[in-house]
Formats: C-alpha cells, structure tokens, sequence
C-alpha cells in the first residue's frame, strides 16, 4: 500500500533551530519517491508562509502547502459554525492571519467567539476581558490544549494553560480544534487526499500526534527524538504502530501488516527499546 504522511514537526523535524539527524534526508526521500506529506503544527502564532520560510532557511524546501496549522483548523471550524462572524483573540498573527482569510472580523466586544492561542504578547487585562465575554456568552475556543511549549530556554505556558485560567473563572469548557481533535486531523488528511488506511501520523507526543492518529484510524509512529521517552509508553492505554529513534529510521516502504491486533505496545525497532 502507498502511505502518506502527517508530521508534526518540533521534535520531529527540528528542535529549535536544529535539524533532527536524517529529517531532512527523510523528506528529500518523500519528494524523491512522489510521497504525499504534510506538516502539521500546533502551534498557531505564525502563519503557513511564516513556518514554510523557516524550514526554507533551514535547508527544506517547503511552500504554504505543506503547512497545515491549528490556525487554519480553528478558522474553517468557526467559519463552518457561524460564517462571517466575529471573535475576540488572545493570539498572534498565525491565528489573526487564518480568521481574516476565513471571513471572520475581529472585535473588542460582543463577539461569537472567544478564540485563544498562543503568544507572548497577552496581557493579564486581555485574559479578564475574555472571561467577562465568555461570561456573557461568547464561546470559547483554544486553537490546541497544549499546555506548556518547548523554546530553547525551556517550557513557556501554552494554548491550553491559557485557556485554563478562562475555563476556571467562568466554568466553561474551551473547544479545543487542534491536535489531538479529530476535526484538525481529518482536515489535513483531506487535504492530501488520502484514505484513514493511507494514512501515516508521526510525532512525539503520545498526547496528542498519536492519539489523534488512533483514534482516526490512522497508521502512527511514535519518534523518540521528542516529547515522549520509551519509559513512559506503558502509562498509556493505546500504543503507536511502530515506536524509532527518529524519522530517518522509518522505511521506504512501512510494512503494518504483521503487526498484532492486541492492545498491547506494538513496536517496529525493538533496538528503541532495548
């Protein structure tokens, strides 16, 4: 069977600024054999044409196509849920750059939604205003619920921290869009193209790239050049496909079909193990 693939990219692709050895022999090897890919990211403060020219500077060819954001996702969401809307943002220019393309207006008062990502610029006044809207009925969306993100200092708080000060002061739930939600995931596969059985997702996070992937119905393999370590694969009730080192250890041709049907880890390199 012809796969292809959904990739999360920071500690997939790259960390920081630095590529994953063998990412970017892996994704010549995908445009080489005419492979059907995508990046994913959930991360929503830069826009598609943003994440393509970092990975060009890196040494990856990429264009706005092979981006696929939970900007876009959250954008097309609330566009489908109430066109030419209105949203108030706590977020950058990712998230504000998707909503304008999707038709929405961005307001200050009596919005549709509550739309939260991330960013470095939000403010403890922008977070009260937010409550007091959701309190008056606004709905409140985060664009993922991350909730930390990696930077070469360290973790920062991410979507999801942010949307929990909302949540607990106003006792509404956030709707969350990207990663792990299926409506992100099935998007980006659509767009390729691809059958649930065709496709691939490959990340580092079992809490959401392979979640998401699961519970799609998707092939998944888990990378260990990220988030997740091997120690922490038993404290999770569903497992990856196949469990590498990193995305240069995954075939040319990905063989499932031996693959146990029992709930139990299945992992392709058992040297990842050992």
């Amino acid at each position: 069977m012809k796969y292809g693939y959904l990739l999360d990219m920071d500690g997939v692709i790259y960390r920081g600024t630095e590529f994953i050895p063998g990412a970017k022999e892996f994704i010549q090897r995908l445009r080489d054999t005419d492979t059907r890919f995508l990046f994913l990211t959930n991360n929503s403060q830069r826009t598609r044409r943003d994440v393509a020219m970092k990975l060009c500077r890196m040494g990856i060819n990429a264009t706005e196509r092979d981006i696929f954001t939970c900007s876009m996702a959250t954008a097309r969401f609330v566009a489908q849920q109430k066109p030419g809307g209105s949203a108030y943002v706590i977020g950058e220019g990712g998230l504000l750059n998707a909503l304008h393309q999707n038709g929405y207006s961005i307001v200050e008062d009596n919005p549709d939604f509550v739309i939260v990502g991330e960013g470095r610029t939000m403010t403890f006044e922008m977070i009260e205003k937010a409550v007091r809207l959701v309190a008056k009925g606004a709905r409140l969306i985060a664009t993922n619920l991350d909730p930390n993100c990696p930077t070469e200092a360290g973790i920062r708080p991410g979507c999801g921290a942010i949307a929990a000060m909302i949540e607990s002061a106003t006792g509404k739930k956030a709707f969350s869009v990207g990663k792990p939600s299926p409506i992100m995931m099935r998007a980006a596969r659509k767009q390729l193209g691809l059958s649930s059985e065709e496709t691939i997702m490959v990340g580092d996070t079992m809490e959401t790239d392979i979640l998401g992937g699961v519970g799609l119905g998707y092939r998944t393999i888990l990378v260990l050049s990220g988030g997740t370590t091997k120690e922490e694969l038993p404290d999770f009730a569903y497992s990856p496909d196949l469990v590498l080192d990193s995305v240069a250890h995954i075939p040319e041709e990905p063989d499932f079909t031996t693959l146990p049907t029992s709930t139990a880890p299945r992992v392709g390199s058992m040297s990842t193990l050992d």
